[in-house]
């Protein structure tokens, strides 16, 4: 009896706990799948749920022959999970199984630093687990949490990018010892972990910086072509809907929506990477030799205004454009758009191509730049300084080559303030270029002449009191080498899609007419005599070709006053006069001399417009003209046509 009362006691208090067991597996499902439903639905779905973003590729940018300036490449950021070799071998039981464990993973380090090109001890404290306090706002799971109550962090980035190729050698099991020696199957090490994404990089350096420009840290265009045509060259993102599965892997039947990335346009520039090379080597030699706070050379085609080169010293590496630099953020700035100067001398073209175009003078009128003052509107007017005396009367051409202040002064006065400003503007003083906006560009500073002191009609014709950058006072030289038009300066000759397919092309721009055709001739025939023995640059003449041009030595206002130590030295000119091909400006701010003495532009500017002229003559295969195909240079008038 006590034998049946006790298999029936245990009998009903087996079932009793069976059944508890039944209620609490049936409790658990009822608030599983009833109770806590939506709650467990949402965090499944934010744990297998995910929207993937897919990276457009940034276009590139080419210089005119297709050669590479800027371009986007995928890296791999590496990271690694410091739990996953701890948990690996806690799972393991086994000493001798788990000791092999250990061993092979130390081997694994070692492959893996030998890959990177780090030592173990560097890539030994990404193996530590790390841990954090939480934030108070943080929602951290339990399992997450340490004894004490921090977090632990399960991915460790140790290394910023490497290329794909050494990313696939570090994944590929075969470049690492066995995980265990009674397999044959090879492992990466554990935990390791890569995310592609694109990084910008600039094959040529610090070849044509200031015109590229730069993508900065956060993926964010700032100045240059990168910046003007960020529009074209970004592309647009793609994204897709799916889940993932325990390991974090894309389960792709799941999709439900995408949409693919569209890689960005490409731009092909004007830019002849070869001639900016020539420009940058002969700023450096003009910075080596003569000290210069800044210095710009442009180069551009004389028919189109489509930029060749243009570079400033100091420059950057478009790599490093962060780096430390011993001009600071001078050397960022494009001052051949963003500063302004005096243009002195090269401004005399305006107003002897206005008096010309008007049909007051000729190239054979002649004035007195004896003087030191002349009436006009009633008034006595003085005339400014000559840097050399002139006894006799000089003639229209003879201002130009001799590069007189009283004889420009006296044509300004010719034609008055009205028109002197006229003219003025439209050689393109006073407004931006229409340059594309690769730079805040200044317009310089060129007063309403309905403001103009007394004095200014005697000191604008010579470049004075007016302000220009070496962009508009490249462009205005540009006027006669077109023959008389202004031409927006243009950088983007073309821009192609991904595909490779150009489709847009951009063509010749003319602003306006400033001059007859006849003028810009005659104008051109003038300026060369500033090269010639006779002119104040023989230094920029290259032999068997006709070169025109203009020198400029302007003094700089240092503490208000006009300094006789400091001057900006230029040299702006073309060639072949008669047929012009190319313009080029080499404007160069307080050069210093090697031998002490004033930086005038035929000592410091026309050599390096003379050395870039021969090699461009090469280059660009520039012909001579012949002597029977250029006119005399008196017998042409100038005259409104």
């Amino acid at each position: 009896m006590s034998r049946g009362f006790s298999s029936s006691y245990r009998i009903r208090l087996l079932a009793a706990l069976v059944l508890a067991g039944f209620g609490v597996v049936g409790g658990q499902l009822l608030r599983l799948h009833i109770f806590d439903r939506a709650a467990r639905l949402a965090e499944i779905n934010r744990a297998r749920h995910e929207v993937v973003i897919e990276r457009a590729r940034r276009g590139d940018i080419f210089d005119a022959h297709g050669d590479t300036l800027a371009t986007s490449r995928t890296k791999v950021a590496l990271a690694i999970d410091p739990w996953a070799l701890d948990d690996l071998l806690a799972a393991e039981k086994k000493e001798p199984r788990r000791e092999l464990l250990r061993l092979a993973e130390q081997e694994k380090r070692v492959t893996l630093a030998g890959l990177l090109g780090m030592p173990v001890a560097a890539l030994e404290k990404y193996y530590t687990p790390v841990t954090r306090d939480p934030r108070p706002d943080e929602n951290v799971d339990s399992h997450n949490l340490t004894s004490e109550g921090r977090v632990k962090v399960r991915f460790v980035k140790f290394n910023e990018g490497v290329e794909e190729s050494l990313y696939t050698r570090l994944t590929d099991g075969k470049n690492y010892p066995q995980a265990d020696k009674k397999t044959s199957t090879p492992t990466p090490p554990a935990g390791l972990v890569g995310a592609r994404y694109s990084v910008r990089t600039y094959p040529q350096g610090q070849l044509a910086a200031h015109v590229v420009g730069f993508i900065n840290k956060d993926e964010q265009p700032v100045t240059g072509v990168e910046s003007f045509a960020d529009f074209y060259l970004r592309g647009a993102d793609g994204w897709r809907e799916s889940d993932k599965d325990g390991r974090g892997r894309e389960l792709a039947q799941f999709r439900t929506r995408e949409a693919p990335a569209a890689d960005g346009y490409s731009v092909v520039l004007s830019l002849d990477a070869a001639v900016q090379h020539m420009v940058e080597q002969e700023l450096t030699q003009v910075a080596t030799k003569f000290q210069p706070q800044k210095a710009t050379i442009i180069v551009s085609d004389a028919h189109t205004g489509f930029i060749l080169a243009l570079a400033n010293w100091p420059t950057f590496d478009l790599n490093n454009y962060n780096a430390p630099n011993p001009a600071g953020e001078r050397a960022l700035r494009n001052v051949a758009v963003a500063d302004y100067l005096e243009p002195g001398s090269t401004f005399k073209i305006v107003a002897s191509s206005g008096a010309l175009n008007e049909g007051l003078v000729s190239p054979q009128t002649r004035f007195d730049c004896s003087l030191a003052e002349v009436m006009y509107n009633g008034k006595s007017r003085a005339l400014p300084k000559e840097d050399h005396v002139f006894a006799a009367p000089l003639s229209v051409a003879e201002i130009i080559s001799h590069s007189s202040n009283k004889g420009a002064a006296q044509l300004g006065m010719l034609l008055g303030e009205e028109r002197l400003y006229g003219y003025a503007r439209a050689f393109g003083f006073g407004e931006t270029t229409g340059l594309p906006r690769i730079y805040p560009e200044t317009p310089g500073l060129l007063a309403n002449w309905k403001k103009w002191s007394g004095s200014d009609i005697t000191r604008i014709p010579m470049g004075h009191t007016v302000a220009a950058t070496p962009l508009q006072i490249h462009m205005a030289m540009g006027v006669i080498a077109s023959g008389g038009e202004l031409l927006r300066p243009q950088l983007v000759r073309e821009v192609r899609d991904a595909a490779g397919v150009a489709i847009y092309n951009f063509g010749r721009d003319v602003r306006h007419r400033a001059i007859s055709e006849t003028t810009a001739r005659t104008m051109a025939q003038m300026l060369m005599g500033v090269v010639s023995s006779e002119g104040t640059a023989p230094d920029a003449a290259i032999p068997g070709f006709e070169v025109a041009g203009k020198t400029g030595t302007t003094q700089k206002l240092v503490d208000g006053q006009y300094s006789s130590t400091h001057h900006v030295a230029s040299f702006v000119g073309f060639f072949p006069a008669s047929r012009p091909a190319v313009v080029i400006s080499v404007i160069v701010d307080d050069g210093h001399p090697p031998g002490g003495g004033t930086a005038y532009g035929r000592l410091v500017a026309a050599p390096s417009f003379k050395r870039l002229g021969e090699q461009l003559i090469s280059y660009l295969d520039i012909k001579p003209v012949s002597a029977s195909a250029t006119p005399g240079l008196f017998a042409l008038e100038g005259g409104r046509r």
